[in-house]
Order: structure tokens, then sequence, then C-alpha cells
């Protein structure tokens, strides 16, 4: 899940980190800020707690619910069509050749230390990922300077056109601006410098707290702080939404959903994401590098009914990452659910049945656990005997990334540009290639893609590689779900995203 907003989980997507704050001691994060006197706190519930705090370093979709809160970025998508739009930077132009981007920088800004916001910042911030090779340095592989040309602008030229820069600087707060020297000055796993409407105060195995900041440069909140509250099971935030206990959630029961529809207790919003939920074997292990073991069990796995069993109807199936109706899906399925034909590759590929598959999920997010429950189901009939391993958060993300699992499943969240959803997952050696896939013609179709100006191109590119990423099973892809959050009648100002990014400025309570 974006580690991975996604990404990776994208997170979605994930990392190798522990949780930090463990241990029910509290975390002083020593920030600046205060309440903006009228709004009391907003108290959100959510199921997970982050690893850390360091936007450059996490991809936890826990911590950047949080950071989306604290931190900015130059550009930021638009919360109904995702289309990138100003935030640090107020306007940008491209060269001719499409390898200089100029970026204006926003006057008057401070960050939460009260240090003035200019280009210095920008060109730290993105050094720092670039030469320290943190999370997303990925995202700038074709970054050849970073270059402040006046407090005011900031200059970036690549070494090829990359028509999706903005994406990539922008798409989520992975690449937060943070002042110049913040990363020797703080400690930024658990202390955050933003310019964000709000202050990260403390942080506990509980709850996380923020203050409104009053001098944010697009106004203060209207709320004095908010409090993220870890509640992992879905039915118990749900009824401390009922009891008045949190103000918003959204860790919402599947399977209650439709009924919430008509409940006067809760205001319940569902719409399509761009995310993607999926499982992926570990290359390394076997005998899961045998490519007809892994398009065994992804003939096997009827994902209507995983879908249907994880999500009650609030998701779609799909055999690519990418949903339906963006105009760079695949409507490419080359696996339907044959148990005959599973037995057959696993015939043909000489294992030795049964097959004993450990698959790591994490309670923190319940429906993992329920997908897996019924993929093992679906793969004990043709001899694969799977041990669904739940453990929490932190500790799945330690293992994913020390390669100490057969399998896993989890989502990628916040997906803007193909080069999201595919790029750094499949790429060999790619930072969130965390199953070991290797395959030079798809480094070559995602390289060629990365740099293609022209969208129909591009988009056939992106088609070639999704074919063979899926012919291989590098990743076994299972649904797109739906964002599906609820909050308090009367409480007005949230937009609820396609990118589940959280942003809580505009909120007013009841």
């Amino acid at each position: 899940m974006r580690s991975t907003r996604l990404v990776s989980l994208v997170a979605a997507g994930a990392l190798i980190l522990t949780a930090c704050g463990g241990g029910g001691e509290s975390v002083d994060t020593g920030a600046g800020g205060g309440g903006s006197g009228g709004g009391s706190t907003l108290v959100a519930a959510v199921g997970a707690q982050p690893d850390q705090f360091d936007p450059h370093v996490t991809s936890a979709y826990p911590s950047f619910q949080v950071l989306e809160n604290v931190y900015d970025t130059l550009v930021v998508p638009n919360p109904e069509d995702l289309t990138m739009e100003p935030s640090l930077a107020t306007d940008w132009e491209t060269s001719e050749d499409g390898l200089t981007w100029t970026f204006t920088l926003r006057e008057g800004v401070t960050f939460h230390d009260g240090s003035e916001f200019d280009a210095a910042d920008v060109v730290y911030s993105y050094n720092r990922i670039i030469d320290e090779q943190l999370q997303n340095a990925y995202r700038f592989e074709n970054v050849t300077g970073v270059e402040a040309v006046d407090p005011q602008t900031v200059e970036i030229t690549l070494s090829q056109p990359t028509p999706n820069l903005p994406a990539l600087i922008g798409g989520f707060k992975g690449t937060a601006i943070i002042p110049e020297g913040a990363a020797e000055e703080y400690d930024l796993t658990t202390e955050a410098v933003g310019t964000g409407p709000f202050t990260l105060e403390s942080s506990d195995a509980s709850s996380t707290e923020l203050a409104a900041y009053e001098e944010y440069w697009g106004g203060p909140p209207s709320i004095d702080g908010v409090e993220f509250r870890y509640i992992a099971e879905p039915a118990a935030a749900l009824t401390a939404l009922e009891n008045g206990e949190v103000d918003w959630t959204d860790n919402v029961p599947p399977q209650q959903i439709e009924s919430l529809e008509g409940n006067d207790e809760v205001e319940l919003q569902s719409i399509p994401s761009v995310d993607y939920w999926y499982m992926s074997m570990n290359f390394a292990r076997e005998p899961f590098g045998n490519p007809l073991v892994r398009q065994a069990i992804a003939t096997a796995i009827d994902r209507e009914a995983v879908t249907e069993a994880a999500r009650f109807g609030a998701a779609q199936a799909n055999q690519t990452a990418i949903p339906e109706g963006n105009f760079f899906a695949s409507d490419y399925a080359p696996f339907e659910a044959d148990a005959e034909a599973a037995r057959q590759l696993l015939e043909e590929s000489g294992v030795q049945l049964p097959l004993e598959m450990g698959l790591m999920v994490t309670d923190e997010f319940p429906e993992t656990v329920t997908a897996a429950q019924v993929i093992a189901s679906q793969l004990e009939p043709i001899g694969i005997n799977v041990d669904v391993q739940t453990v929490d958060f932190a500790t799945w993300l330690d293992r994913q990334g020390q390669g100490d699992f057969d399998a896993f499943m989890l989502g990628w969240l916040g997906n803007l540009d193909p080069f999201d959803y595919y790029h750094s997952q499949h790429i060999t050696d790619g930072v969130n290639n965390y199953q070991g896939y290797s395959n030079p013609e798809v480094d070559q179709l995602l390289q060629q893609a990365s740099s293609e100006t022209d969208r129909e191109a591009r988009k056939d590119l992106y088609d070639q590689a999704v074919q063979l990423i899926v012919d291989d099973v590098s990743y076994l892809y299972l649904y797109n779900p739906n964002v599906v959050q609820a909050w308090a009648p009367g409480l007005s100002g949230y937009t609820i995203r396609p990118d589940k990014a959280i942003n809580f400025e505009d909120v007013e309570l009841p």
C-alpha cells in the first residue's frame, strides 16, 4: 500500500522499518503550534500505527495518513480528478526539449520551527532523497540536477523527457519539502518539521496528536487539532463512531457498508479508488521461483470470490493493477479460475505435492486476513497447503524487507500515474521489488514508457509490459477497492479522495 500513498500501500507499498513509538511511551516531538481557538479536536480512528515520521524514508500508509496533514510538496493532486495543481510551487514551465523544468515558489511560507521556506529547502530535500538513495530515489532517476536559481525559483534538469515529473514529485508526501539541514538537526523518525496545516505534537502506541499551525500559508485550520487513534478492528472503529467517541474513520467493516447507507448516526461515502491489492511470491524461495508454480496458483485463485469475501462488493476484481476507466487501464486477463488446469501446471512444474506455502498478512489491514483465508481454501484442493501468517504491521514490514516470506499480501495506495503502478515494483532491483522479479524485456519497456511523451505510445508500452508482468506472475493482482470512509453527521469541510489522501485542514466539527 503506498507502501508504499503506494504505494504501494503502496501501500502503500512498504518498508523494512519496525514501528516507532512502541512500548506505550509517548514521543514528545517538541514542535511548535497551537490551537486555532474555536474548533476543538477531531478524533480519527485509523487501523494501524505509523512506523515512523520521516517522509523520505517511510512508505507505510499509516504514516502518510498523519504526514499528509504535516508536510507539503511543490505540487499536489487535485482532490477530484487528481491532476496536479500548485502547492509550495505557484507555477511551473518546461523547456522545449522537455529536459528543464522551472518552478516558481510560494512566498511567505514558514516551517513549523519558524524558519522561512525557500529554494534551498527544495534543493536540500530532493538531494537528500537522491544522494542517500532513500525510499523515493527512483522517482528522481531521470534527474541530473536540482538548482536554486534564486530564493523563489528552482530548476530541475533531466537526462530525458519525463512527462510525469509533477506526479513523481507531488503525488504524495514521500517527496515532502523539509528545512535545509533538518535531517541533521532533528530526529525525523519521531519529529516532523513541515509547512503543513498541522504540527506533530506527540505519538505513542495508542494515538498520534497534531495541533493546528496558526502560521500555515493556506490559513489556519478550523479545528484545534487532530488525534489519530489506532483501532485495528473495523467493528470497534464503527462502534466508536456511532457512539460519538470518534469523529471520522476509514476503518469501516465492508460487510456493513450497504446497511450503513441508511444509518442516520453516520455519514458514509464510497467512491472508486486508484488503489490495488495483490499477492506476491518470493522468487528466491523454491519452488516459487518456478513460473509454472506461480501460474498454477494464479489459475487456481478465484478473484471474484476473494474480492467479494474481502470487500463485500466494494471492489472490482482485476488481473492488472490499474482500475477500469483509467486511460492506462488494461483489460488483459489471461487467468480463469480452474482447479484442474492449475493441477496440470503443478504436474508440469515437477514439484512434489503437497506443497507448503506461508502467506504473510497483517491484522492491521483485516481484509488481507480474510482474503488469505479464501485463497488458502482455493489452493488446498490443488495440493498447496497455505499457512496464513498473521502478524502486526511493523513485523510485516520488517519481514518483507528482509525477504523473510514465501508470499505476502497487501495493497498499493494513491497511485496517480502508470509509473506509480508498475515501475519500482517490477523493474530489476527496483526499490519495491521485494519479490525479486527480473525480466530484461520488462525493464526495457518500463524504461521507455517512463520517458515517452506521446500518450498513446506510452500506453502501448505499458500494455506490453503489463502482459509480461501478469504472465510471469510477478504480482498476482486481485482487485481494485473503493475508498470507503465515514464521519459524524454535521462534520463539514471534508472531501473523500480517490487517492485516499486524508486532509483535515478545512474540517469543521458539528
